[in-house]
């Protein structure tokens, strides 16, 4: 996995954070469910990636 995508999966997840937390603040439903993907994604990615690494070493 390189860098740039690694970035790119924390700022997914982290972006989903913080969408999830205005969702609970505002008690949206749809934002606390977005923000809730947005950050399972970016940690599957993430997960995926570590997983891959270690396969190839």
């Amino acid at each position: 996995m390189s860098f740039e995508q690694k970035i790119r999966n924390t700022a997914q997840e982290l972006k989903g954070r913080i969408t999830q937390g205005i969702g609970r603040a505002t008690r949206n439903k749809r934002l606390k469910r977005q923000g809730k993907t947005d950050r399972v994604v970016g940690y599957l990615k993430q997960s995926g990636g570590k997983a891959k690494d270690a396969f190839r070493r």
